[in-house]
């Protein structure tokens, strides 16, 4: 078997090469253990389990020290540096970092994880043969995840994002003592804003799928207790302004109102509707005003 970066494999101690270390064998191709790579003591003719990987100059080096990602699994890795030519380096756990390639995270700046995120990651090798990280897919994560409770309707649960789509965001869920995860969704429309990779948010569950039990996701408050906040930021955006009166009405563009209030039409459209209905405001020729018995009480 050839050794290559990413194996963890145990080999013999082949002999002392002083002052860099040892010579490990697999009976075939020697690579050496550096002493700084050393945990305990160690002598000729032992067996030692050794993690390959690639030094500075690109020399196959083993390591008795434990990464936190091996070969063929999933790791939950933080980003430590980001490189403006090469891209993001991960944490690994012996002293030197793991190479996340932009050509392997979203195009979109915004949708890119930031330093002291952490980010679903799987090992791989580029054409030279060197180690380098990608991003978990769907099918590394899937057979690591558990089925959500019913019980989780409607509660808020923390999620770590691990693949942004326009149509709406993937997330691993936390689970606790249930397992590694629950995979949910949160649809665009339940978005309060674009979310990145490896950013944790907090999350409503909307849904449980008794068919997989995966779990639909929002980071909106349920319909009624958001209706009472979005009309309150209303109220609070009129009784700043001169005149008690805004030039935001329901005819007002979707972008300006998102931009301006972080509302939704449809969310502006209702909340307008509760305090006209509450008569607290009234509109007139496309501007919003708060009725006189309000800016005098």
């Amino acid at each position: 078997m050839r050794l290559e970066a990413g194996s963890l494999v145990t080999l013999e101690v082949a002999r002392e090469v002083p002052p860099n270390g040892y010579f490990l064998s697999d009976g075939y191709q020697d690579v050496l253990l550096p002493y700084a790579e050393i945990v305990g003591k160690i002598k000729p003719g032992d067996q030692v389990e050794a993690f390959l990987f690639h030094d500075t100059q690109d020399r196959l080096m083993a390591t008795m020290k434990r990464p936190l990602l091996l070969m063929g699994e999933v790791g939950l890795l933080e980003v430590v540096d980001i490189h403006p030519r090469f891209g993001y380096f991960l944490e690994m756990g012996l002293g030197r970092n793991l190479l996340l390639p932009y050509r392997h995270v979203p195009e979109l700046e915004t949708l890119r994880p930031q330093v002291g995120d952490k980010v679903y990651a799987t090992l791989a090798h580029d054409r030279q043969g060197r180690l380098i990280a990608k991003l978990a897919l769907e099918e590394d994560l899937a057979p690591l995840c558990v089925r959500a409770p019913s019980s989780w309707g409607n509660q808020w649960v923390k999620a770590r994002v691990y693949r942004p789509l326009q149509i709406g965001t993937f997330v691993i869920c936390e689970a606790g003592v249930l397992g590694y995860g629950v995979i949910g969704l949160i649809a665009a429309p339940e978005r309060t804003r674009l979310l990145r990779v490896g950013e944790l948010v907090d999350v409503r569950v909307a849904f449980v799928r008794e068919e997989d039990g995966r779990v639909n996701l929002s980071m909106r408050l349920p319909k009624e207790k958001g209706l009472h906040e979005d009309a309150e930021r209303i109220m609070s955006v009129l009784q700043e302004r001169p005149g008690k009166a805004m030039p935001f009405s329901d005819k007002t563009s979707a972008d300006i109102i998102k931009d301006r209030f972080g509302l939704s039409k449809a969310a502006f459209k209702r909340a307008l509707g509760k305090l006209m209905k509450d008569g607290l405001i009234y509109q007139e020729d496309d501007w919003t005003y708060l009725k006189q018995e309000e800016t005098q009480g």
